[in-house]
């Protein structure tokens, strides 16, 4: 089953960031479910959900660089 304190953070094609959440039914490890998910070729880094601002008002300001995003490539 998915640990459901992380998170899947990349930068998508429009130039934004992309937080997938796990299903809690998810029965991959999350890093097989980052593997399977993110884009091919996309960098990213999982996260504690606890990094994630509950704030949503101004979700399209959030960021990342992409040099922080070190933990795989999508396939």
């Amino acid at each position: 089953m998915t640990d459901q304190t992380k998170r899947i953070v990349y930068i998508n094609d429009e130039g934004g960031i992309t937080i997938l959440s796990p299903s809690p039914n998810c029965d991959l490890s999350i890093d097989a479910l980052a593997k399977k998910d993110v884009p091919t070729g996309k960098k990213y880094k999982i996260i504690n959900t606890t990094d994630v601002s509950t704030d949503r008002s101004f979700r399209d300001a959030w960021t990342v660089d992409e040099s922080d995003l070190t933990d795989g490539e999508g396939e």
